[in-house]
């Protein structure tokens, strides 16, 4: 079991199904014993990344391949890269297919560095692509500086 590893979970949802999967991350986080504050982006106030262990920020893609105005905001908000960000985001491949499917989670997880592959849901985390958040946080989690 994890312990005292504090968790945000940033996420911007217009249909519900980023939050869905936020919801999902923040469930197993919270049942791993690790303390996690949720954010919506856009509508809660800023928050001090510095604060924690570790960041998920979870996105959809706009218009062609486009990183919502309001996740670009929280990332100028924070003031800096954190090294420990992990990025999630529901898409759908009807619109633009492969090429565009969720490319604001991969262009954030490039902008960031991160240590993790972005995680792509296809529309909800529901059904068939809940084992694919499960196998993703659990590659996540296995690579994160536990707390003594």
């Amino acid at each position: 079991m994890v312990s005292k590893l504090r968790t945000l979970i940033a996420y911007l949802s217009y249909s519900g199904n980023t939050k869905e999967t936020a919801d999902m991350i923040a469930e197993r986080l919270e049942d791993d014993g690790m303390t996690v504050d949720r954010h919506q982006i856009g509508i809660d106030s800023p928050v001090i990344a510095s604060q924690y262990d570790l960041i998920f920020i979870g996105t959809f893609t706009w218009e062609m391949g486009a990183t919502p105005d309001e996740v670009k905001d929280f990332i100028l908000e924070i003031g800096y890269k954190p090294d420990n960000v992990a990025v999630f985001g529901t898409g759908d491949t009807q619109f633009g297919g492969d090429d565009l499917f969720c490319k604001a989670v991969v262009k954030l997880a490039k902008f960031y560095g991160s240590k993790w592959p972005g995680l792509k849901v296809e529309q909800s985390p529901r059904g068939s692509q809940g084992p694919i958040v499960e196998n993703w946080l659990e590659g996540v989690l296995h690579d994160v500086k536990r707390p003594a």
